[in-house]
């Protein structure tokens, strides 16, 4: 509305205690300033329930307790895809590198050489980060489902999704591709299964 005026409540500012909270950032960095002070402003209370991790909150499947309990599909497709994409950007940038810092170039200067491997390092950081992030949201909603479907979480199910996962992947490339995909993704998933459980 045009000539209205907005009114804010300052009176939650005007407390003794928040006006001798830090007020530099040297302050801030030293020490003095305690969250605690913040807490009730937040009007936060017992409300952080995802922080908690309790018996009653994780997934009641049979076989889903283990070394990195869940709450359920949506906690492990969460953590699931961006754990695989930030591992993917990490390795796909360690290849970038390696492969930037060999490039042979026309000309030896310092500048060329930063711009190749930072080339490198982006354009396979993003590929092998994406193409690992799809995966796993895609052998999440797979294991989800195999895991609804027969009420329980184990190693075989995690294996199926992993089968799936990989023919899926590369079902365009035809049959021995898409084969070799899935006995592949589908052992990685055994894998990490069994040392999930093991722990």
């Amino acid at each position: 509305m045009a000539g209205a005026r907005d009114t804010v409540d300052y009176s939650l500012l005007k407390d003794d205690q928040i006006d001798a909270m830090a007020s530099s950032g040297s302050d801030l960095l030293l020490g003095s300033f305690d969250p605690s002070k913040l807490h009730p402003l937040a009007g936060i209370e017992d409300k952080l329930d995802y922080l908690q991790l309790d018996d009653d909150k994780t997934s009641d499947l049979p076989g889903a307790g283990g070394a990195i309990p869940s709450r359920g599909w949506s906690d492990d497709l969460c953590y699931g895809t961006g754990t695989m994409y930030l591992s993917g950007l990490a390795l796909g940038g360690v290849w970038g590198l390696r492969e930037g810092a060999r490039r042979p170039l026309a000309v030896s200067n310092a500048r060329l050489r930063i711009n190749s491997i930072l080339n490198s390092v982006t354009r396979r950081g993003t590929f092998i980060g994406n193409s690992a992030g799809c995966l796993a949201l895609v052998y999440n909603a797979f294991n989800s489902s195999i895991d609804h479907f027969r009420g329980m979480h184990d190693t075989y199910g995690s294996m199926a999704a992993g089968a799936l996962t990989g023919a899926l992947y590369k079902s365009t490339a035809g049959v021995k591709p898409a084969l070799a995909a899935a006995t592949f993704i589908s052992g990685l998933a055994g894998l990490w299964s069994y040392v999930k459980t093991a722990v």
